[in-house]
């Protein structure tokens, strides 16, 4: 009970966040230079981190490193290393040591040490960061520039850096280049595998022998599902390009015989989705789409289902999260759907999400929080009575 209340006190707080403007005017000043400069310093650390100057600098230790190393050390130039390393400085990314400015003789900047700041290690260890920076620099970071045109056309008008004869991101995957295809699906297995040892017990509880998994992509919870359970059955359902490459997946792991694909695009109202599973998945999926859209797919869904039917949604929703970054990735995760993705999809909130869901014809019947370490909520709805 005392770790319920904890939980919902933190999301109080969140929420109560976005009704205060109590910072001081030369704070709101500072942070209002950080946005102006955003896509400098984005590309300050990227550029620090391909040339290996923040590993370098992380590798010195304690002790710290000076200009002149770094630039021995990697190759750089020292007016290179300057630069960058002035404005990580400027950013916390790293910092001085305490010796180097005992004397006053850094003023010159050539005794200044450089050590690695909380911010710079979070940059190079944490995975959360890692994945985020990576999938903005690789998927977003161009296509960022014509957010405007995709709010006003409520199309992805960034995607065309990518080429142009696709309508969605979703349909260009398997056209991607290696190392932008690799970004994305290490920031979308990155939110939603950190969730499955714990939603497979909940999804299981009651032994579904055929399960539908629609927007499957590699695999990765057909197979983790029939690693789970030796009876399961599942089908997974998506457009025909992630089809094959799930198909030969589940080959890979030894389930081609209870893995099954359906190539279908669920919007096209021609399509129809496998008749009478019991139950039917969805990961990180809905979001993807429009409320509109996801009314559609549930109604499509709903036709497929049987009364006990069991609908899991697993999807991280912007206000249920424990920690303020997290809410903060995802907001700035709906634009890369709005620039990149689609023009028309989001990160959802709790209610919203689940109204979309219910007007289809669903009820919900169980919620789970806080699922992995990443706040996942788990949905659980069936045909209303």
């Amino acid at each position: 009970m005392i770790k319920l209340f904890a939980r919902m006190d933190k999301a109080l707080y969140n929420a109560e966040k976005f009704t205060r403007d109590d910072i001081r005017a030369v704070d709101a000043k500072f942070e209002a230079q950080k946005i102006a400069f955003a896509p400098l310093t984005f590309q300050a650390i990227r550029a620090m981190i391909d040339l290996n100057i923040l590993r370098a600098i992380e590798s010195a230790g304690d002790k710290g490193i000076t200009r002149a190393a770094l630039a021995e050390k990697t190759g750089v130039s020292e007016y290179g290393v300057g630069v960058l390393c002035e404005m990580a400085l400027g950013m916390n990314v790293i910092k001085l040591t305490k010796d180097s400015l005992s004397d006053g003789s850094a003023d010159d900047g050539k005794t200044e040490k450089f050590i690695i700041g909380k911010i710079g290690w979070m940059l190079l260890e944490d995975d959360l960061t890692k994945a985020n920076f990576d999938f903005t620099n690789d998927i977003c970071y161009m296509g960022a520039y014509d957010l405007g045109e995709s709010i006003r056309t409520e199309k992805p008008a960034g995607l065309k850096y990518f080429g142009t004869k696709w309508a969605t991101i979703y349909e260009a995957l398997s056209s991607l280049p290696d190392k932008a295809k690799r970004s994305w699906f290490a920031f979308d297995h990155f939110y939603s595998d950190i969730a499955f040892p714990e939603a497979l017990p909940i999804v299981f509880g009651d032994k579904p022998q055929h399960l539908v998994d629609i927007g499957g992509n590699t695999a990765k919870w057909a197979v983790a599902c029939c690693a789970y359970d030796k009876e399961v059955h599942v089908t997974i359902v998506d457009l025909p390009g992630q089809t094959a490459v799930a198909e030969k997946n589940a080959a890979n792991a030894g389930f081609a015989e209870r893995i099954a694909v359906h190539p279908c695009n669920v919007l096209d109202e021609t399509t129809s989705l496998p008749a009478s599973p019991d139950a039917v998945w969805m990961s990180q999926f809905l979001d993807c789409f429009s409320l509109p859209q996801i009314t559609a797919i549930l109604t499509k869904v709903y036709k497929a289902a049987k009364p006990d039917t069991k609908v899991y949604v697993l999807e991280p929703l912007w206000d249920k999260q424990r920690f303020e970054a997290s809410s903060y990735s995802l907001q700035a995760t709906s634009l890369y759907f709005t620039c990149m993705a689609n023009g028309t999809s989001k990160m959802y909130r709790f209610r919203e999400l689940v109204d979309a869901i219910e007007r289809a014809g669903f009820a919900l019947e169980r919620e789970h929080h806080n699922l992995g370490s990443n706040s996942y909520s788990l949905l659980m709805f069936r045909k209303k009575a």
